[in-house]
């Protein structure tokens, strides 16, 4: 199902991370960097904390606003009940939608807030999300101080957070249209291996993007998914050729931009709800302004896993919501 909006834009935007992808390839495009995964917090549940009050502080300081009582909230991140976001709006009196879309939290917010826009219930909504390597593990697979093998097919959870605030007042980023993907099972069960379980429900929403805009894929200039790493970006491209006919050829995956995985211990790549907003409110939107890409959709991937269905021994479902980005000049 796609929505086209008539007049929401992206008004600014917040990135902070941690000390990988601040040592990454796009570091310079961040707003905000720790330089190491407590960010003077007890435990990495309240460093994630810390993170999202971050972003919202520097958004409100680069948009030059104040938090007032216009303003709705819409958030979420990767652990149980939401918890860090609702942690983090607890420091506010806003309205507050929790969201859980797992890595493709950043655009299934995005579509919602740009609805509440384009309809005239709210003026101004801010959507976030975020993400912390340590607090992942945990929760998904083992503490890292057990010190586990993995396989090269891992993603490596990106630590970060991301704001953006949406207005319909014309800016250099305009929210053109959203689609909401539908889940996908591909009877994928292993966990160290989410490209594989996400790369189909990628191009199903990509594939129902064109058809309900009636656009071919060269309509865009970049098509950006997030985050399905390396080997899920490979699957993506073989399979949406394959069954679809369809060659990505302007096209790039968030989790292969955010590191290097040359000089950095990563795995595959990043995976995590932060992930493709990092890479999209810093460098994408940057080069959007810079005149380098005019239409960008980007496809943010979910893998909705749980641990206690996992010991279940049941496959891994996954989700993909997409967002249309133009830049206004």
């Amino acid at each position: 199902m796609t929505f086209k909006f008539k007049n929401v834009y992206i008004n600014e935007t917040s990135t902070v991370v941690g000390p990988y992808e601040s040592a990454g390839p796009l570091g310079k495009y961040f707003d905000f960097y720790y330089k190491d995964l407590y960010f003077g917090e007890k435990n990495w549940e309240q460093a994630e904390v810390k993170l999202v009050c971050e972003a919202i502080d520097r958004l409100t300081l680069k948009g030059n606003f104040s938090i007032d009582g216009d303003i709705g909230f819409i958030g979420g991140d990767l652990l149980n009940q939401i918890v860090v976001s609702n942690y983090a709006m607890s420091n506010f009196n806003n309205s507050f939608i929790g969201i859980y879309a797992a890595c493709s939290t950043a655009t299934l917010g995005l579509i919602l807030g740009a609805s509440l826009i384009d309809s005239g219930y709210m003026k101004k909504v801010i959507t976030f999300t975020s993400s912390h390597n340590t607090a992942a593990e945990k929760q998904y697979r083992y503490p890292v101080e057990y010190g586990g093998p993995k396989p090269k097919s891992t993603t490596f959870t990106a630590t970060g957070a991301a704001a953006a605030l949406l207005t319909g007042n014309t800016s250099t980023i305009k929210l053109e249209s959203g689609t909401l993907g539908v889940v996908i099972d591909s009877k994928v069960k292993d966990v160290f291996n989410m490209g594989a379980v996400m790369a189909k429900a990628a191009a199903d929403t990509i594939v129902k993007h064109l058809r309900d805009t009636g656009r071919d894929i060269d309509y865009y200039d970049l098509v950006l998914t997030g985050d399905l790493g390396v080997y899920g970006k490979k699957i993506l491209k073989e399979y949406m050729l394959s069954e679809y006919n369809i060659k990505l050829k302007n096209y790039n995956d968030t989790g292969v931009m955010l590191y290097d995985r040359e000089s950095q211990p990563v795995y595959a790549g990043a995976s995590g709800p932060a992930c493709a907003p990092l890479v999209t409110y810093g460098y994408i939107f940057d080069k959007m302004r810079k005149s380098k890409y005019k239409k960008v959709l980007l496809a943010a991937t979910g893998a909705l896993m749980s641990p206690t269905m996992v010991n279940h021994k049941l496959s891994i479902p996954a989700i993909c919501h997409a967002v249309s980005l133009e830049a206004i000049s």
